[in-house]
C-alpha cells in the first residue's frame, strides 16, 4: 500500500521531476521521508523557502518541465511567495507543495495556521487542500496539469494528518499532460498578413522569447523582409549572435538603433513578445501581432492584424506567402547606428578609463586603486565564460551590464527576474540551474544588495556541490535607485549598503573567495574564478558613481517620467 506523500513523489518521479526545493518540518514530513526512499529524486534543502521557489522557477524557465517546491505550514509556505510569483510572472510551470494543520484544526485559528487557497490565490492557476486520501490521485493530477497547461503556479495543500493516510489498493499513480500540439492561425489570416507585409516598404521586427524555437524562421523572416530585428531582452539568448539583422533592445535597456528601426518602418511586427513599454513603441505605424496566446493581442499596442499560433509553424507556413524585398536603406540605417554604439561601449572596458558622474568624457587614469567600472567586469565575464554557460543576473544594474556587454553566443541562455522584477533572484536561480546538470557553467551576475537578501542560501551551494559562479557588483549602492534619485533631483538617500568582505563570508562558508579590488586585477581574477572547480564567489569593488546608462524608473515622479527621460537619453545619444 501507498501513502498519500508516496503517491506524490512516485508521479512527480514518473513525470522527470529529479530535485525538490525546500525546508523539511512538521506537515511535510512525510513528503520529505518519501522523497528519501525515492532514489530518482533529489532533496534539496533551502536556508529560506523563498530561495526554493526561486530555483524551481529557474529550472522550469530551463527545461520547459515542471519544477516542484516545498513550504511547510504558515510561514514557510508564506516564504514561497516571492518566488512563486516571480514563476507565474515567467509564465513557467511550478508546482507548490504546501504544509497545513491537522483537518480538525483548520479554521480554528490553530497555531501558525494560515488559509493557504486564500494566500495563493492571486499567484496560482490551482490551488486545493487535499483532506482524503481517496481525494488525492485527482487533485495531484489536477494542480500539476493546470501548472503545464497554463504555465503557472499550483499550489497543492496537504493537512499533518493526511501525507501518511494510506491510498485505496489499486490506486494508479497520477499521470500528467505532455505539451500540446503547436498551433497556426488560419490560412485566410495568413494572406491577409503576407499582403500587408508584401505591401510595406520597410518592415521592424520585435522579437521576443515567444520566438525561440523559431531562430530559423526568424531569420528567413528578417532577411526575406529586410527588415532590423529589436530583441527584447529575453531574446537575447538566440538571436543576438544568431541574426545579422539585430539592433539591440529598446526600453530601459535601449540604444539609439532600436528608435532608429521603429521611426523608419511603416509595418512593425511583433514576434512572441509581450513587451511591456508601450511609450517606446512607435506611433502610427501598421502593427501585426504573433502571439501564442489571444489575450496578448493588442495589450501593449492597438494591432492590426493579430495571429494567435506559435511561432515556428505560424512563421513556416507565412514565409513562402512573402516577397523578397530588393531595397536594404532601412536595414541599413539601423544596423549602421548599432554599429557606432557597440562601437563607443567598448571604450568603457579599457581598465583605463575613466569618467565623470554625470557622463562628461574626461582623461585615462592610471591610478590603479581606482574602482572598477561595472562594464570591465561585465566585459571580461563574457570573454571568459563557456559558449553554452548558463547566466543568471539581479534586477537592477546587474541586468543593465549584463544586457550591454554579454553576448548570448553559441548555446549560452538566460535566466532573470525579467517581469517580476524582484531583489535576490540571481543567486538562487543559479543555484537551481546547476542543479540541472552540475558539468554546466553557471554565472550569476550578482548585485550587492540582492546577494545580501539572500545570503544564507551561499550555504546551500556548498552542502549540495553546486558549482555555481557567483558575480557580485560591489558597489555599496541599491545602485538602480540611486539612479532614480538622481534622475529627478533628489539626494541619495537609503541607498548605502554596509557591506562586509562578500569574499571573505564565502570562503567562511566554503566557497572559494576572490577579491577585486584593482582594475588591473579584474582580467586574471574572473579567468581564475570561472575555471575554478566547486562554487565561487568573486567579489569585485566596482565604482557606485559611474553609471552611463538610462534612468530607471523612478517611485517619485513614476514610470511616465522615467521612459520619458530613458527616451531622451536614447534619442540624443546617436
Amino acid at each position: 500500500m501507498s501513502t498519500v506523500a508516496e503517491l506524490l513523489v512516485e508521479s512527480l518521479a514518473s513525470h522527470g521531476v529529479r530535485s525538490v526545493w525546500g525546508v523539511v518540518g512538521d506537515a511535510l514530513n512525510p513528503v520529505t521521508d518519501a522523497i528519501r526512499r525515492e532514489d530518482r529524486v533529489d532533496w534539496i534543502g533551502v536556508r529560506h523557502e523563498e530561495a526554493g521557489a526561486f530555483a524551481a522557477g529557474a529550472q522550469a524557465s530551463l527545461t520547459g518541465r515542471l519544477g516542484v517546491c516545498m513550504g511547510t505550514v504558515g510561514p514557510g509556505a508564506i516564504h514561497l511567495l516571492n518566488g512563486l510569483y516571480d514563476a507565474a510572472k515567467s509564465r513557467v510551470p511550478v508546482l507548490a507543495i504546501c504544509g497545513q494543520v491537522p483537518r480538525e484544526e483548520i479554521g480554528s485559528d490553530f497555531f501558525q495556521e494560515v488559509n493557504n487557497d486564500v494566500l495563493f490565490a492571486d499567484v496560482a492557476v490551482f490551488t486545493a487542500t487535499v483532506s482524503t486520501a481517496e481525494q488525492a490521485p485527482g487533485l495531484i493530477e489536477q494542480a500539476v496539469n493546470a501548472a503545464l497547461a497554463e504555465r503557472g503556479v499550483a499550489v497543492l495543500s496537504i493537512p499533518g494528518d493526511v501525507g501518511g493516510l494510506e491510498v485505496p489498493h489499486g490506486t494508479r499513480v497520477p499521470q500528467f499532460l505532455e505539451p500540446a500540439s503547436a498551433t497556426v492561425p488560419e490560412a485566410a489570416e495568413l494572406q491577409k498578413v503576407a499582403a500587408v507585409l508584401n505591401a510595406a516598404e520597410n518592415v521592424t521586427l520585435l522579437v521576443g522569447m515567444g520566438a525561440r524555437e523559431a531562430l530559423a524562421e526568424v531569420q528567413q523572416l528578417a532577411e526575406v523582409l529586410a527588415a532590423p530585428a529589436v530583441l527584447t531582452l529575453k531574446a537575447k539568448e538566440r538571436f543576438e549572435e544568431n541574426l545579422p539583422q539585430e539592433v539591440g533592445q529598446s526600453g530601459l535597456l535601449g540604444n539609439h538603433a532600436s528608435k532608429v528601426a521603429f521611426d523608419g518602418c511603416d509595418v512593425l511586427f511583433l514576434v512572441g513578445t509581450d513587451f511591456p513599454y508601450r511609450e517606446f513603441l512607435p506611433a502610427g505605424k501598421t502593427v501585426v501581432q504573433l502571439d501564442v496566446r489571444g489575450a496578448h493581442i493588442g495589450r501593449r499596442v492597438l494591432v492590426d492584424h493579430g495571429l494567435v499560433g506559435h511561432a515556428q509553424p505560424t512563421l513556416a507556413s507565412l514565409l513562402p506567402l512573402l516577397h523578397q524585398k530588393t531595397s536594404t536603406g532601412h536595414l541599413d540605417k539601423a544596423l549602421k547606428s548599432y554599429g557606432a554604439w557597440r562601437e563607443r561601449q567598448v571604450q568603457f572596458t579599457d581598465p583605463a578609463f575613466d569618467r565623470k558622474p554625470k557622463g562628461l568624457l574626461r582623461r585615462k587614469v592610471d591610478n590603479p586603486e581606482a574602482r572598477i567600472r561595472p562594464e570591465l567586469l561585465a566585459a571580461a565575464v563574457d570573454r571568459h565564460a563557456a559558449s553554452d554557460a548558463l547566466f543568471t543576473s539581479d534586477t537592477g544594474m546587474s541586468t543593465v551590464w549584463l544586457a550591454r556587454f554579454v553576448r548570448m553566443r553559441g548555446e549560452r541562455r538566460l535566466i532573470g527576474s525579467y517581469n517580476l522584477g524582484s531583489m535576490a533572484n540571481a543567486m538562487p536561480h543559479a543555484l537551481g540551474l546547476s542543479a540541472v546538470d552540475r558539468s554546466r557553467q553557471v554565472v550569476a551576475f550578482c548585485g550587492d544588495g540582492g546577494l545580501s537578501m539572500l545570503l544564507g542560501d551561499l550555504i546551500t551551494a556548498v552542502a549540495y556541490e553546486l558549482p555555481v559562479k557567483l558575480v557580485v557588483f560591489n558597489n555599496g549602492r541599491l545602485g538602480m535607485v540611486k539612479l532614480e534619485m538622481e534622475q529627478v533631483g533628489l539626494p541619495e538617500y537609503g541607498t548605502k549598503l554596509a557591506n562586509p568582505d562578500f569574499a571573505e563570508v564565502a570562503r567562511a562558508i566554503g566557497l572559494t573567495g576572490i577579491r577585486v579590488e584593482r582594475p588591473g586585477d579584474v582580467e586574471e581574477a574572473v579567468s581564475r574564478g570561472l575555471e575554478t572547480a566547486g562554487p565561487v564567489l568573486i567579489d569585485v569593488l566596482t565604482n557606485p558613481d559611474e553609471i552611463a546608462v538610462p534612468p530607471a524608473p523612478t517611485v517619485h515622479q513614476g514610470w511616465g517620467f522615467a521612459i520619458a527621460k530613458t527616451k531622451e537619453f536614447i534619442e540624443s545619444h546617436e
